[in-house]
């Protein structure tokens, strides 16, 4: 019974982390389908590039929320010890799933987002400390450059040594979990690297008011 529990709360996880956002935000409020826009990526970045701060802002929220309800899950199972590396392991899971949903969701055709924000949510449920070191370091690097991917980047590459040198969290799991979140971020960022090496990468417009082509 344990089992089915587990099985059908991940598939919920994977559903929930498919909800295209930014798909359908900018169809609803824009009539417009963010995917044949800007970088064609269906993520809270390439919202806030195409529909501007408001929309990117609603879509950054919702697909933190999505990471953060995924990993929280395990918290509505009786059967689970809250703190005990079980617990730990199933918020791995369930979180994981939301964030692999976001990036192919079933509701868009497989074509989601990189995953950044839902990541983000997910952490926070599990390890809210070194979120919001990650937090932190993502909006240093991010108004001292203007580059979204680079401050992504190097936040998910510190994560892993920040949870295991700083927080001091020696779980075998969760310390794999960092190092394969972050390899993550950089596979799917490889084209954010190559033109970050070639210099022609998109700088974020950060205190320029965004004039909203669209209706």
């Amino acid at each position: 019974m344990e089992l089915i529990v587990i099985v059908a709360l991940s598939i919920v996880s994977y559903l929930l982390g498919s909800m295209p956002t930014a798909l359908w935000v900018g169809k609803a409020f824009y009539g417009l389908d963010i995917r044949f826009h800007g970088s064609g990526n269906s993520g809270a970045t390439n919202t806030f590039r195409v529909l501007g701060k408001k929309a990117g802002t609603i879509v950054l929220l919702l697909d933190v929320v999505k990471g953060l309800t995924a990993a929280s899950l395990v918290r509505y199972l009786p059967f689970v010890e809250m703190g005990t590396i079980r617990f730990v392991n199933l918020q791995l899971l369930f979180g994981l799933l939301a964030v692999l949903g976001h990036i192919f969701p079933i509701y868009a055709k497989f074509k989601g987002g990189k995953g950044i924000a839902t990541l983000l949510g997910m952490v926070i449920a599990i390890h809210y400390l070194s979120a919001l070191v990650c937090m932190l370091l993502f909006l240093v690097i991010l108004f001292s450059t203007r580059y979204v991917s680079l401050s992504s980047i190097l936040s998910a590459v510190a994560f892993p040594i920040i949870a295991v040198i700083i927080y001091n969290n020696q779980e075998p799991l969760f310390v794999a979990f960092g190092i394969a979140a972050a390899l993550m971020v950089v596979l799917t960022h490889q084209k954010n690297i190559v033109r970050l090496v070639a210099g022609n990468e998109n700088k974020a417009n950060l205190l320029k008011k965004h004039r909203n082509r669209y209706p």
